[in-house]
């Protein structure tokens, strides 16, 4: 039988934890409840502290923070707390200093006689205009904690994705680092000594020798100067994109990318999706969702394209049609959602096609790693090839062996 870990807390708020054997996770959720515990956490892996380093600089909120505290004040909000009661008992479970300052100043504002909604608002750094109008729409109807899980929902799927991407990356990224590391060391230290020893022979060296050992001569004297040169370009590309014309002129660059604008497009896409069905589903109006969603979409150009979008809301001419004319959504989009407007069930035909452009979110990412990957073998092959192939043809001329 396994054994569940749990973390849960009374009726009271006092926060508790253990482990039951129990056959599922549903039945030790029924006896917490029997015992009059509301669940915050069940599975068969312990929750670990985040380890803190809050005192050697200021934590933003991350997502996977902002998940866990949705998570838990819409669960415990559904077990009947008062909301500032819930509010308090998730920053006394926040793990993080900065999640922790948040709440509580939520919690501040909230008993200042402020809307929940109103209260998010002051962070908008931490709760988009999406968590806003949600929670608004929540409390206006009078299931708020309906509203928290479909956003925890969202969060969740939001930090699956990011986590595959993240997951994804990690090993070429180190393939690739790695192999930068070798040809700085093979250059930096081996041709060198090499190089030494071809000197005192005092024989003609091949022409690709002599370029192995030129361009480890220049790297040795003024690498120092090309890093220098690299940062600085680094740091005017990075004030560049944040610029107007060049985050626009970047996020256009993205998208058209051989393989890699595959990805960033059905990212964007996905999140669009996601968000719609998200916000339409909980009665947002449809033209104040579009505008929540083109300050969520993080490329400019695929949300400055909504903005043509919503004067063809506003004109009567559906959703569909003005999606289809501004072109930089897939087609599939435009069918999917003209299928929605005719059956009615537009909040459905978002939620399908957030899913559809997950999948293929993946199946994109799997396609660019499996691109990447031989790629960076091959070049560095290649490197470590021609600077073999380079001393090989010196250590023979000095032997005066015949080829």
């Amino acid at each position: 039988m396994p054994e569940y870990h749990y973390r849960a807390v009374t009726l009271a708020g006092k926060p508790v934890q253990g482990t039951l054997a129990r056959d599922s996770e549903k039945v030790v959720a029924r006896e917490l409840n029997q015992m009059g515990l509301v669940p915050l956490y069940i599975g068969t892996e312990r929750q670990k502290a985040a380890v803190r380093f809050d005192f050697l600089w200021r934590r933003r909120v991350r997502g996977r923070d902002r998940l866990f505290f949705i998570q838990e004040l819409s669960t415990l909000v559904g077990a009947g707390l008062p909301l500032d009661r819930a509010l308090s008992i998730c920053a006394e479970l926040a793990d993080r200093a900065s999640l922790r300052a948040v709440i509580q100043d939520v919690l501040r504002e909230l008993k200042g006689g402020k809307s929940l909604a109103d209260s998010l608002r002051t962070h908008p750094e931490v709760f988009s205009e999406l968590y806003v109008n949600m929670v608004r729409a929540g409390e206006a109807s009078g299931s708020l904690d309906v509203v928290l899980g479909r956003l925890a929902e969202f969060e969740r799927s939001a930090d699956e994705l990011r986590s595959y991407l993240v997951s994804s990356l990690i090993y070429p990224a180190l393939l690739a680092l790695v192999g930068v590391g070798s040809i700085f060391v093979l250059m930096h230290y081996v041709v060198p000594r090499f190089a030494q020893v071809f000197t005192e022979a005092r024989v003609a060296i091949p022409t690709p020798t002599w370029v192995l050992m030129r361009a480890s001569d220049l790297l040795r004297r003024y690498g120092w100067m090309a890093a220098v040169a690299a940062a600085a370009l680094a740091a005017y590309a990075r004030f560049w994109v944040g610029t107007p014309p060049g985050r626009r002129r970047w996020d256009a660059l993205k998208l058209k990318l051989p393989v890699a604008g595959e990805v960033f497009g059905k990212i964007q896409t996905a999140r669009f999706a996601r968000t719609m069905a998200t916000l339409i589903a909980n009665g947002v109006p449809l033209v104040q969702s579009l505008r929540i969603v083109q300050g969520l979409l993080t490329n400019v150009v695929l949300g400055d394209s909504l903005a043509a979008v919503v004067q063809g809301v506003q004109r009567g001419e559906g959703l569909a049609g003005p999606l289809r004319r501004a072109g930089v959504f897939p087609p599939l989009a435009a069918h999917l959602l003209t299928v929605g407007e005719e059956t009615g069930r537009l909040d459905a035909m978002f939620e399908r096609m957030a899913d559809i452009y997950d999948r293929d979110t993946r199946a994109a990412i799997r396609r660019a790693t499996a691109l990447f990957e031989p790629l960076v073998i091959l070049v560095m092959g290649l490197f470590v090839g021609v600077m073999v192939l380079s001393i090989l043809l010196a250590i023979v001329s000095i032997n005066d062996v015949p080829l």
